[in-house]
């Protein structure tokens, strides 16, 4: 912040001392993002034995997703997460010793289909087992997102 560049800058419309970042690896991919109207973005805490296991569920999820009208998913392992001194990942997905966080989101067409394939999804697995998911489901966070800016409009425009 003491850098003189930084005076050049606009003031920034959110309080960045809150701002989580991190960098994630993909562990997951599938389908494709371009043409998504909403992404349904999900963030969670996952022991770090698990992340094959994690994987291969992600994989489980994706064919019942595309059936239902998903476009992509891409599920990402946290490699660089820092502790922050506000907040960080790892508060906000209360993770454990042994834990690394996960965000991973699902690109939809609109809202409309994310939420049918939610009341679909939410039917299918009344009696799942969720003992059977590799991480603590209770912990796991997510919402719905419109794109406020999309690069790849940019460079179809261009």
């Amino acid at each position: 912040m003491s850098d003189p560049e930084m005076e050049k800058m606009f003031d920034m419309p959110f309080d960045g001392t809150r701002m989580i970042y991190g960098g994630f690896t993909p562990v997951y991919e599938r389908g494709a993002h371009s043409g998504a109207d909403y992404y349904q973005g999900f963030l969670l805490a996952v022991p770090e034995k698990n992340r094959q296991v994690y994987a291969e569920m992600a994989d489980e999820g994706w064919q019942m997703f595309e059936k239902l009208g998903a476009l992509g998913m891409i599920e990402n392992w946290g490699d660089y997460v820092p502790h922050g001194k506000l907040t960080d990942f790892y508060r906000a997905t209360k993770a454990e010793d042994g834990e690394m966080p996960l965000f991973s989101w699902i690109a939809w067409p609109d809202r409309a289909t994310c939420d049918a394939a939610a009341k679909q999804m939410e039917a299918d697995m009344a009696d799942f087992d969720m003992s059977r998911m590799p991480f603590d489901g209770m912990r796991m966070m997510w919402a719905g997102f419109e794109p406020l800016f999309d690069s790849a409009d940019m460079a179809r425009a261009a």
